[in-house]
């Protein structure tokens, strides 16, 4: 039987499509801000001072509300901000002031893009241009002018800072607070054409000297399941919408690498140029094309430990063609996982928003060598693509008041090597009780049809088709005393998804997660905490189908509490009583275990202290034993203003995993990383990365020695002794003018205990946006 193409796996999917770009939209009700109309360029130049004619007849608004550490209450007025709005046809502009008292010194220097954090003095702007309360795009400018953006997800409640978006601020520092500045081009906001719900509007502001306060222009309380629940309307926007909804905008991004590189003696060289395009011929569509783009990432990971875990981690994109729009996906990570596409030599983008409906089109060449993830329930098995491969993904939601729905169907075909083919549905309903409770319920729906097929020896072929289904849903409730989720999930033994992030198949598993939450509490020690809440989790996960269908993987209750309290410090503490099975047919073990977690701005230098540490009783997987171990991960930020104006950035990472066996330490897994950051100006920059990460198991006892530690003592002398070592350094220097435009050089060396000698790499790469 002849395989269906593409196109006619489309061609199943247009009636599904086409229902969902159909149906209406709703918003609540909200307070109206009316910016200042200008027609034609505004009389305001983007220098931190607010005293240009555009600004005169601006109206102003100064209503700002506390959201932590407590909400409901109105801001003080020693920390007063207003807020002006003027847009034209090409941007939205705001000035903002901010006072403050007169011994209040504002906290915040030259950082990294996206580095603006709590500990620091801001200003955050969000702008929901769709109107749909699900997403929202956000700059965030600190007092030194530094920049931190990217897309609001209200439904999983999370940041994504990858994409960056061409806007103009300024800063001012005065004797009595600070000015901003900010221009948002029109052409980086997405929203619909025509007939649609209001733009909403939210301003912030970050006063961490004052117990950490955050300020809202919007008068949000916790209980609210996203933070972006309520907004206010951008209204009389219809003056001047139509003109720019019809006004077209082209990006072209061209770039230059070279590279040379010598391993163990052996040099190359090598230069690719490459071009990146973005198009929005109207408002309600946008294309993105990419050719022979340098995915190569410019940070590299940051090493993490899953101990002698078998499971695969997922980690965050990067790459800026896979994060426009991004929110049009809002999907769960097994649908699609962009980093499965490793090197693609073209890729092309095309996005759709309307009123009630938006959907994305994708399509790729990737080359061979990525990773393709095919998951079991015990552990993850990684193959190489051994050639190059097609991808495909289409998704399209529609959007009503209450709830929205959606569709998505994704595609990696290897020629013939077969192609693994994924086809699903999802949606998500919330609702807002009288009482002050909210409720959200969410699920997904998808199966699979896989041919391609990968053996051990790392070979891909065509072989009989394997059918699977996945199953995913989930219910949170939050009221002013209640947190509470249950979540339920099923794997097929056959389900695979070669575009997604799908690491374990073959489990069913079940969560119920219970928040009491007692508001500010006095305790012992003279502890004062802003919040408070008890906490119980339950979870199980057992394997699906023959043989061995039903058997526990792991099974976890975690009683435990969580504090925030002054110093934007949260901490939490569990008890774990922990069952845990390393492989079919094993025993399932006893694990307890104690879970802790601390993040902390302790001092203005001293900005991040965060800290988790698991600690009892460890299953080392590899052996199927237990032992006495633990896991830490821990992360200290520091910040330091330096003469001239320069700052010093110095970001640490440590992570650790141990088992120790019969008073030996069997098993270490380490990794340390320190990224430092000289800021010359807000153009230039010097960057520095150290890392280094090791592995290794120590030879066993056998079990017939003096130290075999008595009768039915486990044999670890089956399990060869190893080691692995790796070493990362890398010196960059960047200079950025404006956004879209840069000159990197950089130098890196690398160390790989499993290969020979020592790589070192030599890079120039020029941006150009226009």
């Amino acid at each position: 039987m002849a395989r269906r193409s593409f196109a006619g796996h489309f061609a199943l999917a247009a009636p599904l499509a086409a229902w969902l770009l159909a149906g209406p939209a709703g918003a609540d009700n909200a307070r109206a801000i009316a910016p200042a109309i200008v027609h034609g360029t505004a009389a305001i130049v983007v220098d931190g001072a607010l005293d240009d004619a555009g600004w005169t007849d601006a109206p102003a608004f100064d209503r700002f509300h506390q959201y932590q550490p407590e909400d409901g209450l109105a801001a003080p007025d020693t920390y007063r901000t207003r807020v002006q709005v003027v847009v034209d046809e090409g941007a939205l502009l705001f000035a903002i002031r901010a006072w403050q008292p007169a011994d209040h010194v504002a906290a915040g220097t030259l950082a990294r893009r996206d580095k603006v954090a709590r500990d620091q003095d801001y200003v955050g702007v969000w702008i929901d241009p769709a109107g749909h309360g699900r997403s929202a795009q956000f700059v965030r400018v600190n007092v030194a002018g530094v920049i931190g953006d990217g897309i609001y997800k209200a439904d999983e409640d999370e940041e994504d800072a990858g994409p960056d978006f061409p806007v103009e601020t300024a800063v001012r520092r005065l004797p009595d607070g600070y000015s901003i500045e900010l221009r948002w081009p029109l052409s980086s906001l997405r929203f619909p054409r025509g007939a649609a719900p209001p733009w909403r509007l939210m301003v912030e502001r970050s006063v961490p000297q004052a117990g950490g306060m955050l300020l809202l222009s919007a008068p949000l309380d916790k209980n609210a399941l996203s933070f972006i629940a309520k907004m206010d309307e951008l209204s009389h926007l219809e003056r001047i919408l139509p003109a720019v909804q019809e006004k077209g905008f082209w990006s072209f991004r061209p770039e230059l690498t070279s590279r040379r590189t010598s391993v163990g003696g052996q040099a190359s060289r090598r230069t690719d140029i490459g071009l990146d395009i973005t198009a929005r011929p109207r408002a309600d569509w946008v294309f993105n094309a990419t050719l022979n783009p340098d995915f190569s990432q410019v940070e590299i990971d940051e090493p993490t430990s899953a101990g002698t875990n078998r499971i695969a981690l997922s980690l965050p994109e990067k790459r800026s063609f896979f994060l426009e729009s991004a929110d049009v996906l809002g999907m769960r990570i097994p649908m699609f996982y962009s980093r499965a596409i490793a090197d693609p030599a073209w890729g092309t983008r095309a996005t759709f928003r309307g009123a009630d409906s938006d959907a994305t089109a994708l399509a790729a060449r990737d080359g061979a060598g990525g990773t393709v993830l095919r998951g079991t329930a015990y552990e993850t098995a990684e193959y190489g693509s051994p050639v190059d491969s097609t991808v495909v993904l289409l998704r399209g939601r529609r959007h009503g008041p209450a709830a929205v729905s959606g569709a998505f169907l994704a595609a990696r075909d290897y020629g013939a090597g077969g192609r693994n083919l994924v086809l699903g549905t999802d949606g998500q309903w919330r609702r807002r009780h009288d009482g002050g409770g909210e409720v959200q319920a969410a699920w997904t729906l998808m199966g699979s049809a896989t041919s391609a097929v990968f053996d051990d020896a790392g070979g891909l072929r065509a072989g009989r088709q394997a059918r699977g289904g996945y199953a995913w849903g989930k219910v949170d409730y939050m009221s002013p005393d209640w947190l509470n989720m249950a979540q339920f999930e099923a794997i097929g033994a056959r389900f695979f998804n070669d575009n997604g992030f799908v690491p374990q198949s073959g489990i069913v598993k079940a969560e119920v997660q219970i928040n009491r939450r007692l508001g500010s509490l006095s305790l012992p020690g003279g502890i004062e905490t802003h919040e408070t809440e008890l906490h119980l989790g339950l979870h199980e996960q057992r394997t699906l189908g023959a043989p061995g269908g039903g058997e526990v993987v792991q099974r976890w209750i975690r009683p435990g509490f969580w504090l925030y309290g002054a110093r934007q410090t949260r901490f939490w503490a569990d008890l774990g009583f922990d069952h845990q099975r390393a492989r079919p047919g094993g025993r399932l073990h006893r694990v307890p275990v104690v879970y802790a977690g601390l993040e902390s701005s302790p001092l203005p230098w001293l900005v991040r202290l965060n800290g988790e540490l698991t600690l009892g009783h460890q299953l080392d997987v590899e052996a199927d034993a237990v032992g006495r171990g633990g896991t830490l991960q821990a992360e200290v930020g520091l910040r330091f203003a330096l003469p001239a104006g320069w700052s010093l950035e110095s970001d640490h990472r440590w992570n650790r995993a141990w088992v120790r066996h019969r008073s030996r330490q069997d098993f270490v897994d380490y990794g340390w990383r320190w990224v430092g950051t000289l800021h010359m100006s807000a153009r230039d920059s010097l960057r520095a990365i150290v890392q280094d990460t090791s592995a290794f198991r120590l030879a066993g006892i056998a079990d017939d020695g003096p130290d075999a530690g008595g009768p039915g003592a486990v044999r670890y002398d089956v399990l060869e002794p190893w080691r692995e070592r790796a070493r990362h350094r890398s010196l960059l220097y960047r200079h950025m003018p404006r956004h879209g435009r840069s000159l990197s050089l950089g130098v890196t060396t690398d160390v790989n205990g499993s290969l020979p000698g020592r790589s070192h790499g030599v890079t120039a790469k020029l941006q150009w946006e226009s």
